[in-house]
């Protein structure tokens, strides 16, 4: 089973929070780190766009990847959320087989 870090961006502190405590609370992902908030630029409706966001990186399994991210767009304010799952090529195996048993794990 192939590990899967999700890079989410979100609009205040307080979204990240429900995110990351849904997100692992059903399992959905083993763990979730929120960055302090970091100066965006985007194109939106025509224009360059300014905005300050909070990121979250969220450790999941290739398996889980398509329901957590249909879970966040749930959860999201934004209509169209950055939402990028990016594969894991190595690291600490005791830590990803941690990741693979925490979202194996039944959820309450």
């Amino acid at each position: 089973m192939e590990t899967r870090i999700l890079y989410v961006t979100v609009g205040n502190v307080e979204e990240a929070r429900l995110i990351a405590r849904t997100m692992v609370e059903e399992r959905l992902v083993a763990c979730a780190n929120l960055l302090p908030p970091v100066e965006s630029f985007f194109w939106w409706e025509g224009k360059v766009q300014s905005e300050q966001e909070i990121v979250l990186i969220l450790k999941t399994t290739e398996e889980k990847t398509s329901e957590a991210t249909e879970r966040i767009k749930a959860l999201h304010s934004y209509s169209c959320p950055c939402v990028i799952a990016l594969p894991v090529v190595g690291g600490n195996v005791d830590f990803l087989d941690w990741i693979k048993a925490e979202t194996s794990e039944k959820k309450p």
